[in-house]
């Protein structure tokens, strides 16, 4: 009966030093308790808002920044890759009806003119027929300018006027793709999808490809999917266009008890915390708690307005929102619910880890204490 009563009386003392323990945060853990992160929220006095995620929050906070071209790029009409502009170079080649004529040698009875630039304000000077204005011509209209020119000074003058490509009808690619450099603007690369095949197309993964085209001081950017799924991102380029081919820089951070802790790149367009949870190597099972699953964000004052049904925040919100994958539909709030860039995924460990860990350290260091008592003779 006494033994049994020690043993008792052991069991109630080893029960009493694990909850000391364990309540003490005495022990090692890779974040904060879910209580703990409970007791930092608004409704306790803290700082950040702690909101339990169901349809209506999905949707408020499913405000993912979009993609595309402005209006004054897609509303540009398709160069005529005849017309000439200034930077452009031609290539002129003038027949004279003598043989001893204005410009040619003797003996012969054509002269070319080969890389003749069409200046910044759109001209172009040939001999014996001045200044010619080029620009906003055609290579057959600006042929006729200079064979009525000539022919007040040389009998029945041929001329020939040639596009080549020069710095007016060029655009520029770099980062990934096949090729990068400058590129003529040409009939069949008009468009930026056949500028980007000209250049030998993207090298990265094309779902998380990025487009951005800068013209002048303006800038926009286009996945490039959306690129070949939407006609009207395929827009008409300008000379002097600037073309960058990149991969998506949008991340988000995996901490706590999941499959790896990192800064993980986004795979896709859109990203659910299902997803997230998938390409971090899921929870840990031997040590998540499924109940404590959080996104923690900086969220805007109108979409935190939105998700807490009020309209007095100002500023910027520290939101964290809860995720319980235990309820029935709990697997389909985590994927529906929109991860944004900067987000870190924050999955709290289970009670009976904590508790696993305060038994495991009582009983090696009591075991530890056996052990030296032993070897003393004790």
């Amino acid at each position: 009966m006494k033994l049994q009563a020690n043993r008792w009386a052991r069991s109630v003392a080893l029960v009493a030093a694990v909850s000391v323990v364990a309540s003490c945060g005495m022990l090692p853990r890779t974040g904060p308790t879910k209580r703990e992160i409970y007791a930092g929220s608004v409704q306790r006095e803290g700082d950040a808002f702690v909101v339990a995620v169901n349809d209506r929050v999905t949707r408020a906070a499913a405000v993912v920044p979009a993609l595309g071209f402005s209006d004054a790029f897609k509303n540009a009409s398709s160069l005529d890759s005849d017309t000439i502009r200034p930077g452009d170079t031609l290539g002129l080649t003038i027949w004279e009806n003598v043989d001893d004529g204005l410009l040619a040698g003797e003996g012969a009875n054509s002269t070319v003119l080969e890389e003749v630039q069409v200046d910044g304000a759109g001209f172009i000077f040939v001999p014996y027929a001045g200044r010619i204005r080029a620009a906003g011509n055609t290579p057959e209209a600006l042929r006729r300018i200079i064979t009525a020119k000539l022919d007040e000074q040389t009998p029945d003058p041929q001329v020939q006027v040639r596009r080549l490509a020069g710095d007016g009808s060029t655009v520029s690619l770099v980062g990934s793709v096949g090729g990068q450099g400058v590129y003529a603007i040409e009939r069949p690369t008009r468009m930026l999808s056949s500028m980007l095949a000209r250049a030998g197309g993207v090298t990265i993964e094309p779902e998380i490809a990025q487009i951005t085209v800068i013209r002048g001081d303006q800038r926009s950017k286009v996945w490039l999917q959306d690129l070949y799924k939407d006609p009207r991102f395929d827009i008409a380029l300008r000379g002097g266009d600037r073309i960058l081919v990149e991969e998506d820089s949008r991340a988000f951070t995996a901490l706590g008890a999941t499959g790896s802790q990192n800064r993980v790149p986004f795979e896709h367009q859109s990203l659910s915390a299902l997803e997230a949870i998938a390409q971090v190597g899921g929870l840990l099972s031997n040590a998540a708690d499924p109940k404590g699953v959080f996104i923690l964000r900086n969220e805007a004052s109108e979409v935190a307005n939105q998700v807490l049904a009020r309209n007095d925040l100002e500023g910027a919100q520290r939101m964290i929102y809860v995720l319980d994958l235990t309820k029935p539909n709990g697997m389909f709030m985590a994927r529906d619910f929109v991860i944004r860039d900067g987000d870190t995924l924050y999955v709290t460990e289970a009670p009976f880890t904590q508790w696993n860990k305060a038994i495991s350290a009582l009983t090696g260091s009591l075991g530890s204490v056996n052990t030296l008592n032993t070897a003393f003779g004790n």
